[in-house]
């Protein structure tokens, strides 16, 4: 099997169990208890009113008609109203999408900048003092719930020092001509830093523990010897041959942690009042607003499996000896 084969499968695969998923959440959602309703349909409404708001989201329907719409929806990326405000799914959330994606590849990328060369400095420094104590704190980062560390994070340089804002992604008030202005203006930078440092300090020890562990199995191999037999200085020994070829398990960890770093935005946006969509996802869960709910699930999916299938294509471009047989 050839490059290209191996992609249009694992682009079957990522289309059969996608649909899987939405199956399984479109079953989930309509056997929890309550009216998905409620909230919208008043006490004032007739029964005749509240029969016709029902026939408008297509609830009046029996549940097999319900379920090939919403998968013929799907196909077109059609999410459906939401049944609190009526508005059309994609645009309560699609705002929300790009918000929770720059916080979460902000604090992913600062973990792995961190944390691969601190676990290739720990795995050099070997039997050192200063692997006990990097390991120590990698696994003490790890054990900090994002909750504790955030809320820790703004006592520290919010109330006390001043330093930045204690959440939300803009000054009250401001506003923006596009998204790109927003994201590349100081203000929102500001409310930017302390988010993703904390996301990344919970990050950051999982791709240093996975370098410090490949590192060690690395330096066992005959071409380090090699290496530095030939006289080549240890930075470039560890730099150049050593991490190089410790990076592989690094590149899945990195497809893990991109699909944790998503799914677990929900605490860190509640923690700062970041307008992402995990925060709208808790929102829709406890108003029963099940297309709300749906799609910031099915996008979280979607999200996850991309992000593995590029770990894939990557694995086979960093190691050739790779195939895809």
């Amino acid at each position: 099997m050839g490059l290209k084969e191996f992609v249009t499968r694992r682009i079957i695969q990522i289309v059969v169990l996608y649909f899987a998923i939405a199956t399984m959440l479109f079953f989930l959602f309509r056997a929890a208890p309550g009216d998905p309703l409620a909230a919208y349909i008043g006490t004032g409404f007739t029964q005749e009113q509240a029969a016709q708001i029902r026939a408008t989201f297509g609830l009046d329907q029996p549940i097999h008609v319900q379920y090939w719409k919403y998968m013929t929806n799907l196909v077109t990326f059609n999410f459906g109203l939401s049944y609190i405000t009526g508005e059309p799914v994609w645009g309560i959330i699609q705002d929300r999408i790009w918000n929770t994606l720059v916080l979460m590849g902000t604090s992913v990328i600062l973990a792995y900048l961190i944390g691969v060369p601190f676990g290739a400095y720990l795995a050099w420094n070997r039997g050192t003092k200063r692997e006990r104590l990097g390991v120590v704190f990698a696994l003490i980062s790890r054990s900090a719930p994002v909750f504790w560390t955030g809320l820790l994070g703004i006592w520290l340089f919010s109330f006390k020092l001043g330093w930045l804002p204690a959440g939300s992604m803009s000054q009250p008030g401001v506003s923006y001509s596009s998204k790109l202005a927003q994201f590349t203006s100081p203000d929102f930078l500001r409310h930017l830093i302390l988010p993703a440092l904390v996301q990344a300090f919970y990050f950051y020890s999982l791709p240093a523990l996975l370098m410090r562990n490949s590192m060690l199995e690395v330096m066992n191999e005959d071409f380090v010897d090699f290496a530095e037999l030939k006289g080549i200085s240890d930075f470039a020994v560890m730099l150049k041959h050593a991490a190089r070829n410790a990076l592989l398990p690094i590149v899945t960890a990195f497809a893990v942690a991109a699909g944790f770093a998503v799914g677990g935005s929900v605490v860190l946006e509640t923690v700062f009042a970041w307008p992402g969509l995990g925060r709208e996802m808790v929102r829709a869960v406890v108003a029963n607003d099940y297309p709300v709910a749906q799609a910031t699930f099915l996008i979280l999916a979607g999200l996850v499996l991309v992000a593995n299938f590029l770990a894939d294509l990557a694995y086979g471009y960093l190691d050739p000896r790779i195939t895809y047989d």
